[in-house]
């Protein structure tokens, strides 16, 4: 009996003893592992917030920087904060946010601040989430927003409408970091109770909202600001700038594909450092593999501006505007930081996101394989794209290139065989808008200003509806072009004849399935196509793009006619 006793002692002994050596064991294991992993990385710390450069040598584990030991024998290289875009939409580069973040980490990007209200248009709800969930696979921070105006206006339409109930629910989320750009203005200088609804929800969840407010002065822009909105990336002009600044709103320095606002805009960075922000809004694939966000750093250094100014703009600035859990070179910090050679060539050695090089790494292309449910028109005919002659004039947007707004030009048409026929001499072309989501609803008008002397291009590109949306010099070709993105449910192509040349984007119709390098090679040479065409503006595409957005003036083209933006009606194309 006393044995047995023994024995039973013993055993629960012996277990005791194991575990607690096991437990030894895996504890010097852990703390092996932690000095395994702990990485040092020396250089001259530009330090954002003390505003000073600092040779040392920083500490990382676990994501995070644990401290900062000053060494004045280091020499090099230079260690900055990340650069962060505060405000884009990432579905018109075209890629997936994993796809961009492929190419944005190459330029020194760590996080983007994006606005989804383009899935948004054409996938609701479930396409926000499928930019969420894509964006996790991608090593750039990506921090998304609800989308305020899904439609952009009362006068575009959209797969699904996100009233303020919607918009409530989405701001509750952990996910969703601020209130998308306030594009209807007009709802909220006249109260349209939707519109204050949704600012009310943002306010009261204390997360930001952006704006939207080409050209809105004086008494309309202060009642604007004063609602609660707080950034503006519409700014043409530097006085525009200074009077948005000056009622208390930071200002975005905006430098996209079509829009490019940096020569006007650039002097904010030394007169307003802490009130201004850098972006790119819209950045096409091609565009996107040269630079990000870089390249207005690296203009800013030429100019000679403060460098603690620029990261101020570039960094400090968007990380404490949305609240982003971004680092900035502070012990405790994510580890989030670049390696530059110097501040002329600016070129990118390493970047650290969340404590790990990311630019080393190499990913294979995921193809997007989902079945993707969206609504997209049924091929048309070349009645479709003939327009029945009226008066004796017609008014035609005219584009400004290198920039959204527009004009409106008046001219004496020419018909054919009982049809407005394009002007080529003069540059008065067909611009063609399909609804992609309703069978027949189109709208033909003219445009001056593309300068093409062949053929039709075509996109499902078309803020912030994505209708197709086709300029060309005769029917035919337009005809083929507009066919060709809705027989791939979305593309883009140049089209002369029944000669094509596409890219097709099956993600939503808005979006590639395929690497960023391919996707850009292929828009690169559709590019250069309507180039040799002869079009005048150097990003057709997207300058096309914002031609039947209905909220930047003057005159636009939707599937239900012309629209005058600051009427904010539909006008009579014919006079």
């Amino acid at each position: 009996m006393e044995q047995n006793i023994f024995s039973s002692t013993w055993s629960v002994l012996y277990v005791f003893i194991n575990l607690l050596v096991e437990s030894i064991i895996l504890l010097d294991d852990l703390n092996n592992d932690n000095m395994k992993v702990e990485k040092r990385i020396s250089g001259i710390v530009y330090d954002p917030i003390k505003r000073e450069k600092i040779p040392g040598v920083l500490y990382i584990s676990n994501g995070k920087i644990n401290r900062f030991d000053i060494d004045k024998r280091i020499k090099g290289p230079i260690i900055l904060p990340g650069f962060v875009d505060s405000h884009i939409h990432i579905e018109s580069s075209m890629l997936t946010p994993s796809e961009f973040s492929k190419i944005a980490k190459k330029h020194g990007t760590v996080a983007v601040v994006a606005d989804p209200h383009e899935i948004a248009n054409v996938a609701g709800i479930e396409g926000i989430d499928f930019m969420i969930n894509n964006s996790k696979k991608a090593e750039v921070k990506f921090f998304f927003g609800a989308p305020s105006c899904v439609p952009a206006s009362p006068f575009d339409c959209c797969l699904e409408i996100l009233d303020n109930q919607k918009i409530q629910k989405l701001l509750k989320r952990d996910d969703i970091y601020f209130l998308g750009e306030m594009m209807n203005f007009p709802g909220v200088i006249n109260d349209v109770e939707d519109v204050i609804k949704k600012i009310s929800a943002a306010k009261e969840l204390n997360k930001p909202i952006d704006g939207h407010a080409p050209g809105l002065g004086k008494e309309a822009l202060k009642k604007y600001i004063n609602s609660g909105i707080s950034t503006d990336h519409e700014c043409f002009t530097i006085e525009e700038a200074y009077e948005k600044i000056s009622l208390g709103m930071k200002v975005l320095i905006r430098e996209g594909s079509a829009a490019k606002n940096f020569n006007s805009l650039h002097k904010l960075i030394e007169k307003y450092p802490k009130m201004t922000m850098l972006c790119t809004d819209d950045c096409h694939p091609d565009d996107l593999i040269k630079g990000h966000i870089n390249t207005q750093v690296r203009r800013s250094l030429e100019f000679g501006y403060d460098i603690f100014d620029i990261l101020q703009v570039v960094s400090v600035n968007p990380i404490k505007h949305y609240n982003l859990n971004v680092g900035l070179l502070q012990e405790g910090d994510s580890a989030d930081f670049i390696v530059v050679d110097n501040l002329k060539n600016l070129n990118i050695l390493e970047n650290y996101i969340n404590g790990e090089e990311v630019i080393k790494e190499k990913r294979k292309a995921r193809i997007i394989t989902d079945n993707l449910n969206y609504r997209f028109t049924s091929q048309i005919s070349i009645e479709s794209v003939r327009l029945l002659p009226h008066g004796e004039k017609v008014k035609a947007i005219k584009i400004i290139e290198g920039e959204l707004v527009t004009e409106i030009e008046e001219y004496q048409f020419k018909e054919k065989e009982n049809n407005v026929v394009a002007d080529v001499k003069n540059d008065f072309l067909k611009i063609v808008v399909v609804n992609r989501y309703k069978e027949g609803e189109i709208f033909v008008g003219f445009i001056n200003g593309f300068g093409i002397k062949t053929g039709a291009i075509a996109e499902s590109i078309a803020h912030d509806s994505h209708h197709i949306i086709a300029v060309g010099v005769d029917d035919e070709s337009i005809l083929n072009a507009i066919n060709f993105v809705i027989k791939n449910r979305g593309g883009l192509c140049y089209c002369n004849g029944s000669l094509i040349n596409g890219l097709p984007l099956p993600v939503y119709g808005i979006m590639g399935n395929v690497s960023a390098e391919e996707i850009a090679k292929k828009y690169k040479e559709i590019n250069s196509t309507v180039i040799e065409a002869g079009s005048i503006i150097r990003a057709p595409f997207m300058t096309l793009s914002f031609m039947a957005l209905s909220v930047i003036p003057k005159l636009k083209i939707t599937p239900k006619g012309l629209f005058d933006v600051n009427k904010f009606d539909y006008i009579d194309q014919f006079c």
